[in-house]
């Protein structure tokens, strides 16, 4: 028998594993093993809720103390970040259907809370209802106004809930696919449903594409000024879009339409005035009719609403990171976003959140806190006071303008064809999800998308599961094509790709090599990095121990992590503990299946009728139960 080599490394215990070993972390798999080196020292423990609480606000009192050199240029830049708003904000609460006030109203309120809380300091926190108008679609015009509060609340509830729970790391599971099929179908029904008004055109009620079909069967309904003042709006800001000025498009587009039609007495233009006035003053704190919160169909719209704006807050946070060069912190953006949307809800405002646009407006004016955000909310205030007349005054087809062009930026043809082209899965999903956003409710499309999206996934897992043969050599491993049937008394070392979990588990033991017709074989199966398995993976090795226990044989499980073997010693039986030797993972890779390579190979240098070796006999490592 061909020596094997010497095991360098720490001493063995006696339960099998090197003193001081620390659990393996989850890597990936190789051919030719390294070392990895884990740190021993152990971790203090958490400090008492109470201490931790009075550490956070006085940490959170400490980042939002302003500081008396900057407040200049952050008062500079809220006013400019507040102008811009202006027509984002009425636009959005046009989308919604509600008074296009409750748009001013969250770009004061969002600002404001978003500003104190949010950890990316230079993130503004402004109106955001890409999905709102979808949600509310069915809810009567008269009882819009008490569900849009509801619907505020609760995506703030949302929000702070995902961050004081840390949850910001699960939105990954909405994958990048089902997004941009998402926000794609989002921003076509906008560019549908707003086809009618950016040209003056009452089409019957429906879904976005039907209004567009209605006008596109009824051209002779187009209101010539109406369809100049709003075509012109729009082609003003995709050519302003092209300059330096493009960051103020949008509001310089609605100036000059708006002084267009005042001075040229165009009456048949409709106004914001023609769908209410803009109450002028402080806004009034309300809250929303006790029906609306017990509304299921709203809590799920919000669920989808606040899935966007954590996505969305997350690519703001990249696009901005802080002066001090101190590194975001997704959840407490996600507790900023959320206490944003209380306030807004609370002064009877649209969902809000992190917006790329004002957020880069903010950044270009100058801004150098957290107080530039908060100062654009208090001009906003200012603006609420003072101009409200002039803001009535403002063209529906232009806010028409405003949403589409807010639309078409959302749209990224370069994104659309690198999930084209990366997989099939990707494909399938995106497409889904686009189409069921065109004909579904929001949160029925979301849901779609993401099911669509795991079947996909679980499919392509399967697809993707692999096992291999892992061959020593000069005391390193190198992989091999697993045989479909098992030598006579020759370990055969195995490692597998892919999940174990579920599917993952009956396709290994579909895939394992059979013990039929062999003799005395042995299999040690490398489970190094798997932080996760579960009674389907343990039933499945329990029955390839007992195949193997039949045929004279014996099963090996390597590099398993201590919560692992914990998890087995204490839910298999001591009849099946005694079929499986576990070798627990080191700190040192290959060492466990090296040691458990050794163990099989004394163990089949043994006479077949020989009781087997005790734990304490077998070389380092081996656990029988």
């Amino acid at each position: 028998m061909t020596e094997e080599p010497e095991l360098p490394g720490p001493a063995w215990t006696p339960a099998g594993g090197p003193a001081g070993a620390a659990p393996d972390r989850p890597i990936d798999h190789d051919l030719a093993f390294a070392d990895e080196v884990v740190d021993p020292t152990p971790r203090p423990a958490p400090a008492p809720i109470p201490v931790r609480l009075r550490r956070s606000v006085t940490g959170w009192l400490a980042s939002v103390r302003p500081r008396p050199r900057d407040l200049r240029a952050d008062a500079i830049a809220g006013v400019s970040n507040a102008i811009a708003s202006v027509p984002d904000g009425m636009a959005m609460a046009l989308l919604v259907g509600v008074n296009p006030a409750f748009g001013l109203y969250s770009s004061f309120a969002g600002k404001i809370g978003g500003g104190l809380f949010s950890s990316t300091s230079l993130m503004v926190v402004t109106a955001a209802a890409l999905a709102a108008g979808s949600v509310l679609e069915d809810v009567a015009p008269d009882e819009r106004a008490g569900a849009v509060i509801a619907l505020t609340l609760f995506v703030g509830i949302l929000l702070i809930a995902v961050g004081l729970l840390r949850l910001g790391r699960y939105i990954r599971f909405v994958s990048r696919s089902v997004m941009v099929g998402f926000l794609t179908g989002i921003a076509v029904n906008i560019i549908f449903g707003q086809l009618p008004g950016l040209v003056g055109v009452e089409p019957d009620p429906g879904v976005a594409v039907q209004k567009a079909y209605y006008v596109a069967a009824n051209l002779h309904e187009i209101t010539v000024a109406s369809a100049l003042v709003g075509v012109g709006a729009l082609a003003a800001m995709m050519l302003l879009g092209r300059t330096p000025l493009r960051l103020f498009g949008t509001l310089i587009a609605v100036v000059v339409t708006t002084a267009v039609v005042a001075l040229a007495g165009l009456d048949d233009v409709r106004t914001v005035l023609d769908i209410g006035a803009i109450p002028t003053g402080f806004p009034p704190i309300t809250l929303p009719p006790w029906p609306t919160l017990l509304n299921v169909d709203l809590m799920a719209g919000a669920a989808a609403i606040a899935a966007i704006i954590l996505v969305q807050g997350a690519g703001v946070a990249e696009s901005a990171p802080n002066p001090d060069g101190s590194p975001s912190s997704t959840n407490r953006d996600f507790i900023g976003q959320g206490a944003g949307n209380l306030v807004a809800g609370l002064f009877h405002g649209i969902p809000v959140g992190g917006s790329v646009s004002t957020t880069a407006i903010n950044m270009a004016a100058g801004a150098r806190s957290r107080w530039s955000a908060v100062f654009g909310g208090l001009w906003m205030l200012v603006i609420l006071v003072a101009l409200a007349r002039w803001v009535e005054m403002v063209p529906l087809p232009t806010l028409s303008a405003v949403l589409i062009f807010a639309a078409l930026m959302t749209i990224k043809p370069a994104v659309i064809a690198v999930v084209w082209k990366t997989s099939t899965t990707g494909k399938i999903a995106m497409t889904v999800t686009f189409v069921s956003t065109l004909a579904l409710p929001i949160a029925a499309a979301v849901a779609v998308g993401v099911i669509c999206s795991l079947v996909l996934q679980l499919n392509k897992e399967q697809r993707d599961f692999h096992l291999v043969r892992l061959v020593p050599v000069q005391g390193q491993f190198v992989e091999r094509a697993a045989p479909t049937v098992l030598p006579d008394a020759q370990p055969v070392v195995l490692d597998v790709y892919g999940s174990l979990l579920y599917a993952g588990a009956k396709t290994l033991g579909a895939r394992l090599p059979k013990p039929y017709g062999s003799s005395r074989p042995v299999v040690i199966l490398r489970l190094r990095g798997r932080g996760s398995l579960g009674s389907t993976f343990f039933g499945v090795v329990a029955g390839y121990a007992d195949e193997l226990a039949a045929a004279g044989g014996r099963l090996y499980l390597s590099g398993l992590d201590p919560a692992m073997v914990d998890r087995f010693e204490r839910s298999q039986q001591a009849e099946v503990r005694r079929k499986i030797a576990v070798f627990p993972a080191t700190e040192v890779l290959g060492r466990s299946t090296l040691a458990a390579l050794q163990d099989a190979q004394q163990w089949l240098a043994q006479p077949p009728d020989s009781p087997p070796d005790s734990p304490a006999d077998s070389p380092p490592g081996p656990q029988d139960g």
